[in-house]
C-alpha cells in the first residue's frame, strides 16, 4: 500500500506547484501596485512598457504609432546607418536600386502646381498612347490634379501603380484649345544605373555609374562592348555623386578589371567571421587603362570599387576624399511589409582598411553636419587640410602607402572649383531658379530646339540667344535683384548652367553630361593621365637608409 502512494508523490508536488504558480501570479497582479510579476529582459521590459500604457495611459494612444515612431529612434542609436523603413515607403526604397518598376514612363518636374511632362521614356507606357515631352497633367483619374495638392510624392503615389493597371490622364497641351483625355495601361519602366557611356575622344571612353543596382552590371557590360568597337583604348569610370547600392554589383563589375585571384574587398562583424571576395579572372578589360573619379558623395560600394583599384594597384583615382560608409547592412522584413537595415558588419579594403568614418553612437546629427564640416576646413579645395591618420598606415600591392581613417582618398587630389563664383549665382542656384527658366525656355521654344541633334549644335545656337540678360530680367521679376557686375563675373557658370539644363531639357541626360565634361577638371585631369600612359601605378622608389 505504501508503495502505491509513493508513486503519486511526485504527481502531487506538481500539481501543488502549478497552482502556487497560478495563485502566486494572482495575487502579483491585483495586489502589488503597478509592479510587475517576471521582467528578465529588455525587451521584456519594452513590451510590459507598451502593455501598460494601452491598458492603463490616461488618454488613448495608439501603440501601432508609437512603435512606428520608435523604431527609428532606437535603431539610430546603434550607429548612422542602421534604419527603419515603414511599410508604405520600402517599395519605394526598394524600386531606386531594382532594375525596374512599373509606373506610365514620364519623367517630370512640378512648376507653378501644375505636373510638366520634361521627357517620355522611350518604348514606355505614355510614349504608346501618344504623350509628348512640354505636356502638363491637369486630371487623374477625371479628378483634378493642379494646385497646392499636386507634391512629388502624390504624384508618384496617384501615377505608379502595379501593371496592367489602367490610369486616365487629362492633358493640357500648348496650342490645344481643349483638355486631351489618354488612358495609360501602367508598365515596367526600366530604371538606367548607367547614365551615359561614350567616346570622350578618339582614344578614351567614359562611364557615368549614378548607383550599383541589380541592372547595373550588365548595362557595364553593354558599355564596355561599345567602347570596345569604336577601339577604346583606356577608361574613365566616374564615380562622383554615387552614393553606393548592391555590393555584388560592385564586385562583379571591379571583377572585369582585376586579374585573377585578387582580393576585392572583405567583410567582418561580430556575428559575421571574415569573408573575402575575389576576382576570378574572367574579365574583359584586365589590361585595359583605368582611370576613377571619386567625390565627397561617393560612397559605400563606389568607395568598395575605388579601394579595390587602389590598394591592387590597378588604376589612378582621381578627385576628392569619398564619404566613408563603410558599414554592411542586412535587410530585415516584418509580416506588416515593413522593414529594418540592421548594420552587421564592416568593408574593409584589400590592404586591410576600413571604409567606415569614425562616429558616436546616438550622434547622428554630427555624422550628417560632416560634409559642411570637411566643407569649412578648407578639404574641398586644398589636399593639406585633409586630415590622414597617420596611425593607420596600409599598403598597396606595389607598397605604396594609404591611409585609414574613413574614406578613400585620391591618388591625384583635383579641388572643387569655384572660378567666377558670386553670390548672384549662388543665390540664383539655390533658389532653383536657373533649373526654372531652363525649363519655360525649353517649354516655349521646344519648336525651334527640336532642329538641333547634338549638344555642340545646340549650343551653337543658344549662344545667339543672349539668355543670360533674358534670364536676369525674368529672375528679378521672381524676387532676384540684378546685379550686372557679380552677373558678369559669373558668366561662364550662368551659361554653364543654363545650356547645359536646356541640353538636358531637349537631349537627354548622356548629352548634357557630354557637355559638362568639355570643362570638367576632374575629366580633363584623367584625361591628361591616360595621354601620359600614367594610369597604372608605380611602385614607390627606395630611399637609401642614412649609414
Amino acid at each position: 500500500m505504501m508503495k502505491n502512494n509513493t508513486r503519486f508523490i511526485p504527481f502531487l508536488l506538481a500539481i501543488c506547484l502549478v497552482a502556487g504558480i497560478g495563485i502566486g501570479t494572482f495575487y502579483a497582479n491585483h495586489f502589488s501596485g503597478n509592479k510587475l510579476g517576471i521582467i528578465n529582459t529588455s525587451s521584456n521590459k519594452l513590451n510590459a512598457l507598451l502593455h501598460i500604457i494601452d491598458d492603463q495611459y490616461v488618454d488613448t494612444v495608439k501603440v501601432n504609432d508609437l512603435v512606428e515612431e520608435t523604431m527609428p529612434l532606437i535603431l539610430s542609436e546603434l550607429d548612422p546607418h542602421s534604419s527603419y523603413i515603414p511599410a508604405k515607403d520600402l517599395e519605394a526604397v526598394n524600386s531606386e536600386l531594382k532594375g525596374s518598376f512599373s509606373g506610365i514612363g514620364i519623367q517630370f518636374t512640378i512648376q507653378d502646381d501644375t505636373i510638366h511632362i520634361n521627357s517620355v521614356i522611350k518604348g514606355g507606357p505614355s510614349e504608346k498612347v501618344g504623350l509628348m515631352a512640354g505636356d502638363r497633367i491637369v486630371e487623374v483619374d477625371d479628378s483634378a490634379f493642379v494646385g497646392k495638392i499636386v507634391t512629388n510624392f502624390e504624384a508618384m503615389k496617384r501615377l505608379k501603380g502595379e501593371k496592367g493597371s489602367k490610369v486616365k490622364l487629362g492633358i493640357f497641351r500648348p496650342g490645344e484649345k481643349e483638355i486631351l483625355d489618354f488612358t495609360v495601361i501602367r508598365g515596367d519602366i526600366p530604371v538606367k544605373s548607367i547614365d551615359a557611356a561614350y567616346m570622350i575622344n578618339d582614344k578614351f571612353g567614359y562611364v557615368k555609374v549614378n548607383k550599383f543596382g541589380e541592372t547595373t552590371y550588365p548595362e557595364l557590360l553593354i558599355a564596355l562592348a561599345k567602347l570596345n568597337q569604336e577601339d577604346c583604348k583606356g577608361m574613365i569610370i566616374d564615380l562622383r555623386g554615387n552614393t553606393g547600392g548592391y555590393m555584388a554589383a560592385a564586385i562583379q563589375m571591379i571583377n572585369e578589371f582585376l586579374p585573377g585571384n585578387r582580393l576585392i574587398v572583405y567583410t567582418q562583424g561580430r556575428k559575421s567571421p571574415r569573408e573575402n571576395y575575389t576576382s576570378n579572372g574572367s574579365g574583359s578589360s584586365q589590361q585595359m587603362p583605368l582611370i576613377v573619379l571619386i567625390d565627397e558623395i561617393s560612397a559605400s560600394a563606389s568607395e568598395i570599387f575605388a579601394g579595390a583599384i587602389q590598394d591592387n594597384d590597378r588604376g589612378t583615382i582621381i578627385g576628392r576624399r569619398s564619404f566613408g560608409k563603410g558599414l554592411v547592412q542586412q535587410p530585415i522584413e516584418f509580416s506588416d511589409g515593413s522593414a529594418i537595415r540592421l548594420t552587421i558588419a564592416r568593408y574593409y579594403t584589400p590592404s586591410g582598411r576600413c571604409i567606415q568614418k569614425p562616429y558616436e553612437k546616438g550622434k547622428d546629427e554630427e555624422y550628417e553636419l560632416d560634409l559642411l564640416t570637411r566643407y569649412e576646413h578648407g578639404e574641398f579645395f586644398s589636399a593639406d587640410s585633409i586630415k590622414q591618420n597617420e596611425n593607420e598606415v596600409y599598403h598597396t600591392s606595389l607598397g605604396r602607402p594609404v591611409y585609414g581613417g574613413g574614406g578613400i582618398m585620391p591618388d591625384i587630389f583635383v579641388p572643387q572649383d569655384t572660378t567666377d563664383m558670386t553670390s548672384y549665382f549662388r543665390m540664383a542656384a539655390n533658389r532653383g531658379l536657373i533649373i526654372r527658366y531652363s525649363f519655360d525656355y525649353t517649354d516655349q521654344n521646344r519648336s525651334d530646339l527640336l532642329q538641333y541633334e547634338t549638344p555642340d549644335q545646340l549650343v551653337d545656337y543658344l549662344k545667339t540667344q543672349k539668355l543670360l540678360n533674358k534670364f536676369a530680367a525674368w529672375a528679378e521679376k521672381k524676387g532676384l535683384k540684378r546685379r550686372n557686375n557679380l552677373m558678369q563675373k559669373s558668366k561662364k557658370l550662368f551659361e554653364l548652367s543654363l545650356y547645359g539644363n536646356i541640353i538636358y531639357n531637349m537631349l537627354g541626360m548622356e548629352a548634357y553630361i557630354q557637355y559638362l565634361n568639355q570643362t570638367d577638371k576632374t575629366v580633363l585631369k584623367a584625361l591628361e593621365v591616360l595621354e601620359k600612359g600614367e594610369s597604372f601605378p608605380k611602385a614607390p622608389e627606395e630611399t637609401e637608409s642614412p649609414q
